[in-house]
């Protein structure tokens, strides 16, 4: 029987406890050798410790932990790209309880992980399935991510997949104003005017301010 090195990062133990058991009855006979982490510290301490002969196999990873503000570590997210980095043949699952379609359409974009779960989307038996599925090197998504990710392909979303307008709204979270964005990005100030108005006829912002854009951006997921 082979084995399979896997570090569970969430902040439930009992959550861990409840995957470790599932994966313990999977089909592809191997046995399967457990570390855990519970918040970004840890978890960054476990990854800076672990070295390339002793690499993880598979990572299960929720977003949303405790932050290690020291090293600028905040969520899952910090933790994927850190994991990517120092591990690329490191196979990822993300497991999140948010369903917000431009957040998964990101992190399938900015991390590729091999396989993206929402947690009130699957069972025990959906879990397996897709751990089984990722260790014979396939992807893995559950059934909300797929269709999130399939709808904003496939619609006027696509305002919002455009780099420019995302930084443009990024900038807007971090309080910069609309005359002082060509430092950032390499645009005049009507070109950005043009944008911010599309984004704002994509949420049926009528008059609104910078204000009204954050604040709907964040309830999309987008930032």
């Amino acid at each position: 029987m082979s084995k399979i090195n896997i570090f569970m990062i969430d902040d439930h133990p009992m959550m861990i406890e409840g995957y470790k058991s599932i994966l313990s009855y999977n089909s592809l006979d191997v046995e399967v050798d457990v570390v855990a982490a519970h918040n970004c510290k840890e978890a960054y301490d476990r990854i800076n410790f672990t070295t390339n002969e002793n690499a993880f196999d598979v990572v299960f990873l929720d977003l949303s932990l405790p932050a290690y503000e020291e090293k600028n570590i905040n969520s899952g997210e910090d933790l994927a790209y850190l994991l990517r980095d120092k591990f690329p043949n490191t196979k990822i699952i993300i497991l999140t309880s948010h369903a917000e379609a431009f957040l998964l359409y990101d992190l399938k974009k900015k991390v590729n992980p091999e396989g993206i779960l929402v947690k009130s989307d699957f069972s025990a038996e959906e879990l397996l399935n897709a751990f089984e599925t990722i260790l014979k090197g396939e992807i893995f998504e559950s059934k909300t991510v797929r269709e999130s990710i399939d709808e904003i392909l496939q619609s006027k979303d696509k305002i919002l997949l455009d780099e420019t307008n995302r930084e443009i709204i990024r900038l807007l979270a971090q309080g910069v104003l609309t005359k002082n964005m060509p430092q950032y990005i390499n645009l005049g100030i009507s070109a950005i005017d043009k944008r911010k108005a599309q984004i704002k006829d994509y949420f049926l912002i009528k008059g609104g301010s910078d204000e009204d854009i954050v604040r709907l951006s964040k309830k999309h997921g987008l930032i």
